[in-house]
């Protein structure tokens, strides 16, 4: 029994395994693109715990009554790292740190009264604060929880004013009060920036979202992101869809990208099904019908109905088109139904020829900024009739001119098109730059590098705001 219980467990461990759905995206950020981010998560953190407000404090020691108010951080001076949190998310750390501060001070000592600043500075500063990544119920990645801990090894303070030396003496008990309400409001602070404003910058990245008039694309997470000490590996749908019909989908039989490198500071993966998704949306959406009118016909033809008359060539996409990636690069195929009809001036167009099309096309893959754009060139090109083979021999003389008309004119409508790109789910204010792509079996890689055109704190801003990033 306890055998066969086994057997069944691993069977049912196999058929999820076997039915898990493969991401059609993948992205990669490395230990590399996580240095850039260090500087950048620094300047953040300083700007909040800048903001930080204490209540003012009111004490008596003996005959002294004093009253503290008004205090600011005026300096903060961090050394600090981040890093992968294996497993879990990421660690922001500070070690041995200062932060300078300056607050008011009223005290009365029997009759005499005195009120003056005081500097103060916290000395051997601690944080340690791991974020927990992971994917909401919209399939968004977000900070789930924070793990704080905040330690100040010691505080000094220097008094001016009437009395300040005579006060030195209770500096100690005044500024071990400062260090305690210093430490409690480090932490809700840094919670507060994890939980509500970086969430805010993850929410500007794409999950579901429109693309143009005809399609839309699902960036939503597959799973938790998985986080090791060198990497942040996360897995999307990646899927197109219809937008007047978003649950017809294509399913995903493609292969699994595999993102082995870390040399660069992110990866993005994009399989076959990325494309075929895209290309079976525009086609369910009813893009790939053309009518283009030329009259080039009229001097590379040699058949005299066609040397008079301007033609009209309609084409009509019958199935999908598909995409093939491999090392040597990746390709489109296009069957369509073509109609060559003669235009006489003043009569009703006259059918000269019907005719199925095979195209192949060569498609270049190009990232800028954060938007992924194709260029098409078309590589092969053949007609044939349906009816007989003697129709076929007759369409020959129309190959070349075809081909020509597609080139000049067709494909520069679709490359114009397709060179608007769709944007990767990376946040606001984040390029791609120095991107190299590299083509592998079922799938692309594109290496970069990262840059962050404005800081994170103009980012969250412009979100709770309600702007947008103009150039996605």
């Amino acid at each position: 029994m306890g055998l066969l219980q086994v057997s069944v467990i691993f069977l049912l461990s196999l058929i999820t395994m076997t039915l898990a759905e493969p991401p059609g995206c993948k992205i990669r950020i490395t230990d590399r693109g996580l240095e850039m981010l260090k500087a950048e998560t620094k300047r953040f953190v300083e700007e909040e715990l800048s903001n930080i407000t204490m209540p003012e404090m009111r004490g008596k020691e003996g005959r002294f009554q004093y009253t503290i108010k008004d205090v600011k951080i005026t300096e903060l001076n961090l050394t600090s790292d981040l890093r992968f949190q294996s497993d879990v998310g990421l660690l922001f750390e500070v070690q041995n740190s200062s932060i300078t501060l300056n607050f008011q001070r009223r005290i009365l000592y029997w009759l005499f009264y005195d009120e003056g600043a005081i500097n103060a500075s916290a000395e051997g500063v601690d944080i340690f604060t791991v974020l927990h990544l992971s994917k909401d119920k919209e399939g968004r990645l977000k900070i789930s929880n924070v793990n704080c801990n905040a330690s100040i090894a010691k505080m000094r303070a220097r008094f001016s004013g009437t009395l300040g030396r005579v006060y030195d003496f209770i500096g100690a008990f005044l500024t071990t009060g400062m260090r305690f309400v210093l430490n409690k409001q480090i932490c809700p602070a840094l919670n507060h920036a994890a939980l509500v404003l970086v969430n805010q910058l993850l929410e500007t990245i794409p999950v579901r979202a429109e693309v143009d008039s005809y399609v839309g694309i699902d960036y939503s997470l597959l799973n938790d992101p998985v986080v090791t000490e060198t990497s942040l590996d996360m897995d999307f749908r990646g899927m197109f869809y219809d937008l007047k019909n978003e649950n017809e989908m294509l399913v995903n039989y493609a292969v699994n990208p595999i993102v082995r490198e870390y040399d660069r500071m992110i990866y993005l993966a994009l399989s076959e099904f990325f494309f075929d998704s895209g290309l079976f949306s525009y086609f369910k959406g009813g893009l790939f019908q053309i009518n283009y009118c030329s009259t080039h016909f009229r001097s590379m033809s040699q058949q005299p109905s066609i040397l008079c008359h301007p033609l009209s060539l309609e084409l009509e996409v019958t199935s999908s088109p598909r995409s093939t990636i491999k090392t040597s690069g990746a390709s489109v195929a296009v069957n369509c139904n073509v109609k060559v009809l003669v235009l006489p001036p003043g009569k009703p167009a006259v059918q000269l020829s019907s005719m199925t099309m095979e195209g192949k096309f060569n498609a270049k893959v190009s990232m800028k900024g954060k938007r992924l754009a194709i260029h098409l060139d078309l590589r092969r090109f053949k007609i044939f009739s349906n009816q007989s083979a003697l129709e076929s021999l007759a369409l020959i003389p129309l190959q070349g001119p075809l081909k020509t008309m597609l080139q000049i004119s067709v494909v520069p409508l679709i490359n114009n098109y397709t060179k608007r790109g769709v944007q990767i789910p990376l946040p606001d204010g984040i390029d791609f730059i120095e991107e190299v792509v590299e083509y592998h079996s079922g799938y692309i890689i594109v290496g970069a590098n990262l840059h962050f055109r404005t800081g994170l704190r103009e980012i969250i801003e412009r979100k709770l705001s309600g702007e947008t990033d103009n150039s996605i």
